[in-house]
């Protein structure tokens, strides 16, 4: 593989480091071997050592990416395209507000049973709101519903043992008077 001819100090990457003859010594002692005239540091280009060898050439090589398109130069076709930043994206849809109240209700309605059904039919309202503006929200008006009708259920199923237990209690006392 050959390289462009160089330009300024710096010498071809393939021929080896020692035994180098200078560009315009080679033609003139063919038979001669020289070794390489060390550079003053003034004479050095960008990057290259005090020491006055030169590194070889870093970086992508002249034509080593096909490039096309309006920007030739801005991404190379075989690789990945640079990512795009679109700010802060687009605005997310609030929370329904009359969700959040019937989750409330339901939680307090574990402790005074008399808030479920209230958050239970409040959450069916706020599906309904959801649906109709697109709001979210959806999962906390579901678990309003179920937590409200289930603590409905408990405090109805309890007041019905209650009821019970006190009918029979009451038939049994009335039962065993003489």
């Amino acid at each position: 593989m050959a390289y462009p001819p160089s330009s300024g100090n710096r010498t071809d990457p393939t021929r080896p480091l020692s035994g180098l003859l200078n560009d315009n010594q080679e033609n003139a002692n063919p038979g001669q071997q020289s070794t390489p005239a060390a550079l003053a540091v003034s004479q050095l280009g960008p990057g290259q050592p005090a020491g006055g060898v030169p590194h070889p050439p870093s970086g992508p090589h002249p034509g080593a990416y096909p490039v096309s398109g309006p920007y030739p130069n801005a991404f190379p076709m075989n690789g990945y395209p640079q990512p795009t930043y679109l700010g802060y994206g687009y605005r997310q849809p609030e929370t329904n507000g009359l969700s959040v109240a019937a989750l409330v209700l339901s939680l307090v309605g574990i402790v005074s049973c008399v808030t479920a059904p209230a958050g239970a039919a409040l959450g069916h309202v706020a599906q309904q709101q959801i649906r109709g503006t697109g709001e979210r929200g959806n999962g906390l008006a579901k678990a309003a519903i179920i937590i409200g009708w289930i603590m409905t259920g408990l405090t109805l199923l309890s007041i019905a043992s209650y009821v019970v237990l006190f009918g029979v209690s009451a038939a049994i006392l009335i039962g065993s008077t003489p």
